[in-house]
């Protein structure tokens, strides 16, 4: 009996997990739009599944940061906030710099892994890929630069971050359409760092803050956020 029960669990979790992702998919291709109620009956009838199925789901879209969930108003895509994203930048700042610096003490596969997630960023923008791949691709290189530091610590603030601030980045991604330039600036950067050229406005650090300030206002923009 244990063993019947084990498959259906089983079976229920796979079925949760293709909802999840088909509302992940939606909310970064635009069609489901920040602020969107994300309400458990529509959802269940339209995707075929049950409310708890869509429950669970939905509970998965809210770990991630891509919905929120408030008393008395359910769930909804979550909306990015101006002074959220003003934060998050400052904080990047700091963690993206930290490993900006570690550069020349850090491990070899740590400076061939920037390089790797920078090539993989750049052939998905090549491919057109879906919005939600090259965010994928562009949040791991910014995460590789922190792991230069060689802090596990470090590396998981950055992962939140950058889950506070992937649904953002999507939404600007489709706004302006600019990922191949978005690829450029980030080559440009790793030829700073493969040319051990790190420190002061020219080198590295210099144009990590650059980027990271434009960065912020460009979000903020693009999105007219408030």
């Amino acid at each position: 009996m244990s063993g019947r029960f084990q498959t259906l669990h089983v079976e229920h979790a796979l079925t949760t997990d293709r909802v999840a992702t088909e509302l992940r998919r939606a909310v970064f291709e635009g069609e489901l739009e920040s602020g969107t109620p994300l309400r458990e009956i529509a959802l269940a009838e339209s995707l075929g599944v049950s409310r708890p199925t869509v429950r669970e789901a939905l509970a998965v879209l809210v770990a991630e940061g891509l919905a929120t969930r408030e008393p008395h108003r359910g769930v909804s895509v979550a909306t990015p906030r101006a002074e959220s994203v003003r934060d998050v930048c400052r904080a990047r700042q700091v963690l993206e710099g930290a490993g900006i610096q570690a550069w020349r003490s850090a491990t070899p596969d740590a400076r061939r892994r920037v390089r790797a997630t920078l090539d993989a960023y750049t052939a998905a923008v090549r491919a057109d890929a879906s919005y939600e791949e090259l965010n994928e691709r562009h949040l791991s290189f910014h995460v590789s630069l922190v792991e230069l530091t060689g802090s596990t610590r470090l590396v998981q603030m950055a992962d939140a971050l950058m889950d506070e601030l992937k649904l953002a980045l999507a939404q600007v991604d489709r706004v302006r359409r600019n990922a191949h330039d978005q690829a450029d600036s980030h080559e440009s950067l790793v030829r700073l760092l493969e040319a051990d050229e790190v420190d002061g406005e020219a080198g590295a650090a210099g144009f990590l803050r650059r980027h990271i300030a434009d960065a912020e206002v460009e979000i903020i923009e693009a999105l007219d956020l408030q």
